[in-house]
């Protein structure tokens, strides 16, 4: 009987150790799976008998790093979140959404301009218009953005409807422009066969943040709503109208990496389908802001007309 108990202990210590190994070696095992998955998708060895061995290890570094996530992670968030609330500006962050609309233009922004100059460097380098109109896209993006920034800096929000409303209303304005780029985009890619692609595994990771960049976009333009400030919420829309970009672009990637059996004529449909959406996405925001912005300065000349007479 004892004997039992004892190698039923034994089992379970065997077990921990395999389910609960050390964080060195869990830190080893993803960079060691993540090389040897990589060089598989690479090397197009999908179906080699060594890749079997390679999954099976990843799947158990996957359930490992799952496991000590879900131990570590609970505790991590409550004393990150702790930290950033007691600090000066993660507390302003957390609680004031101007703050924190204004920190995101910043990086955005920022980001913008980043992609902007690695198109016109890729142009220099491989000589194709694609890398024009991704660079034009870009920095319409970026300039639109800065306008933004640019009236937070001057005005605060909220003492100035009127401004807020023209400053919407240009950036609207623009956004259509993005349209006539993103048209042209489209068509590059249904005649000239130009698009994205990714690579092995990385398709994966690129299909996830943009599936969550969009959620997360619409969300903030639902949710920047009730802030009742044009200007905030005209950030939110170019996010938004940069993620359903960014969802075209992954599907022209996908095409290209699982669409080999497609015919092409069924290619083009649905990227002209989704390109189409985009535009019309883009088109209506834009117009929407425009006569909403436009009727209330309307409203606000009549209100001051009365009250001067």
């Amino acid at each position: 009987m004892e004997q039992n108990v004892n190698h039923k202990t034994e089992e379970k210590k065997q077990w921990k150790k395999w389910l609960f190994p050390p964080v060195w070696l869990i830190v080893l095992l993803t960079v060691v799976s993540g090389i040897l998955l990589l060089l598989v998708f690479i090397k197009h060895l999908e179906t080699h008998p060594v890749a079997y061995g390679i999954y099976v290890l990843s799947f158990y570094t996957v359930s490992v790093l799952g496991i000590a996530c879900g131990i570590t992670f609970p505790k991590q968030y409550k004393r990150i979140k702790t930290w950033i609330y007691n600090s000066k500006y993660g507390n302003r962050y957390m609680t004031d959404a101007v703050f924190k609309n204004q920190v995101s233009l910043y990086a955005t922004l920022m980001v913008n301009i980043l992609y902007v100059s690695v198109n016109v460097v890729m142009y220099f380098l491989y000589d194709s218009m694609w890398f024009v109109i991704l660079a034009a896209y870009y920095g319409i993006l970026a300039w639109m953005r800065f306008l933004l920034l640019r009236y937070k800096a001057k005005h605060e929000i909220g003492t100035n409807r009127k401004g807020e409303l023209y400053r919407a209303i240009l950036c609207a304005v623009i956004l259509l422009f993005v349209n006539v780029i993103l048209s042209g985009a489209v068509l590059m890619i249904l005649y000239e066969g130009r698009g994205f692609f990714y690579h092995g595994i990385l398709i994966y990771v690129v299909a996830l943040y943009t599936f969550y960049v969009t959620i997360y976009a619409i969300i903030n333009v639902i949710k920047y709503r009730k802030y009742n400030s044009p200007v905030m919420l005209m950030a939110k829309m170019i996010a938004l109208s940069a993620a359903l970009v960014s969802m075209l672009s992954l599907e022209t990637a996908m095409l290209t990496e699982f669409g080999a059996e497609m015919e092409e004529l069924q290619k083009q449909i649905l990227i002209a389908a989704t390109g189409g959406g985009v535009s019309v996405a883009v088109v209506s925001m834009s117009c929407l802001m425009i006569v909403k912005s436009a009727k209330e300065i309307k409203k606000l000349r009549s209100k001051q007309n009365g009250a001067e007479q």
